[in-house]
C-alpha cells in the first residue's frame, strides 16, 4: 500500500479579498491584476488550510494552504488605489517521490478612475515542471469595469493585454507571445452566512489566436460558521487548447478548506 505524504509550503502572500470570499486559488490573478475588490485602509489578514484532489498532468491529493494580507491607500486623482501580492509554495511526495510541486507569484494595481472604471496593471510568475513550465511570466495592462451591483450580486469584467514568456522543462523551445485578456467574476450573496461565486479567465495569442489560448473557471461556495471562520468548497477547470508538447490539455483541482480571518 502506497503511503504518501502531502506537505504544503507557505510563502509570503497578500491579495485583496472579500473578508467572506478566499480564494486558495485566484482566476484574477492569472489573467489580470489580482485584486478582487474589496479591501480597506486596515489591514486585513486570513490564513486557510484545506485538502485538494488534482487530475490531469497531476493525479494526487494534497494539503494546501495560504496567507492574505489587504491594504488600499490613495492613488490618481486621490482615488482608491489597490495593490496586491501574492507568493505561495504547493508540494507533495508519494513513496519519496516527488509527484507535485508548483511555485506562483502575483503582483497586481488596480486604480478606479470614475463610474466604476477602473485601470491594472499586472506581473505573475509560475514554475510548475509537472505541467512542464522552468518558468511563466506574464506582465499585463487594461481595463476593467463593475457592472452590475445590488445587495446580494455583483458582476465584474477586465479587458487587457498582455506579454508572455513560457520556459519549459523538456527540450521545448522557449516562447515569447502577446496576448488578449479577459476576466469575468460573478458573486451572490446566497443568505447571511453563504456566497456563491463563479470566475472566468482567458488568453488568446496574438500570433495564433484562433489555436493558442487557454481558459480557467472556479466556481465555489463560501460559509461563514463563526465571525472570524469560513469553509469553502470549489472547483477549478482549466484548459489550454496548445499544451507544451506531451501534456494534457485539462487540468482540474477539487478543493476542501478552512479560513480563519484576523
Amino acid at each position: 500500500m502506497n503511503l504518501k505524504i502531502n506537505l504544503s509550503l507557505l510563502l509570503l502572500s497578500s491579495s485583496i479579498i472579500f473578508a467572506d470570499n478566499i480564494e486558495v486559488t485566484d482566476v484574477e490573478a492569472k489573467y489580470s491584476a489580482n485584486s478582487s475588490v474589496k479591501a480597506t485602509e486596515t489591514l486585513k489578514q486570513s490564513l486557510n488550510f484545506g485538502f485538494a484532489n488534482t487530475s490531469g498532468n497531476t493525479d494526487t491529493s494534497n494539503m494546501n494552504g495560504k496567507y492574505n494580507l489587504s491594504m488600499t491607500t490613495a492613488g490618481y486623482d486621490n482615488k482608491e488605489l489597490k495593490v496586491a501580492f501574492d507568493a505561495g509554495a504547493f508540494y507533495s511526495e508519494s513513496n519519496s517521490v516527488r509527484d507535485n510541486e508548483e511555485y506562483t507569484a502575483n503582483l497586481g494595481l488596480e486604480q478606479f478612475v470614475t463610474n466604476d472604471w477602473l485601470g491594472y496593471a499586472s506581473l505573475g510568475w509560475l514554475k510548475n515542471k509537472f505541467r512542464n513550465y522552468d518558468n511563466k511570466f506574464a506582465i499585463g495592462t487594461g481595463v476593467g469595469r463593475e457592472l452590475y451591483r445590488d445587495e446580494h450580486q455583483s458582476l465584474k469584467a477586465k479587458l487587457g493585454v498582455a506579454y508572455n514568456v513560457e520556459d519549459y522543462s523538456n527540450n521545448q523551445d522557449t516562447e515569447e507571445f502577446g496576448s488578449l485578456n479577459e476576466y469575468l467574476e460573478y458573486n451572490n450573496k446566497l443568505n447571511k452566512v453563504s456566497n456563491l461565486y463563479v470566475k472566468l479567465g482567458s488568453l488568446q495569442n496574438f500570433d495564433d489566436f484562433s489555436n493558442d489560448y487557454e481558459a480557467s473557471l472556479v466556481a465555489g461556495l463560501n460559509f461563514a460558521v463563526a465571525d472570524n471562520i469560513s469553509i469553502t468548497i470549489e472547483e477549478e477547470i482549466s484548459y489550454d487548447n496548445k499544451p507544451a508538447e506531451g501534456f494534457d490539455d485539462t487540468d482540474t483541482k477539487s478543493i476542501v478548506r478552512v479560513g480563519y480571518n484576523f
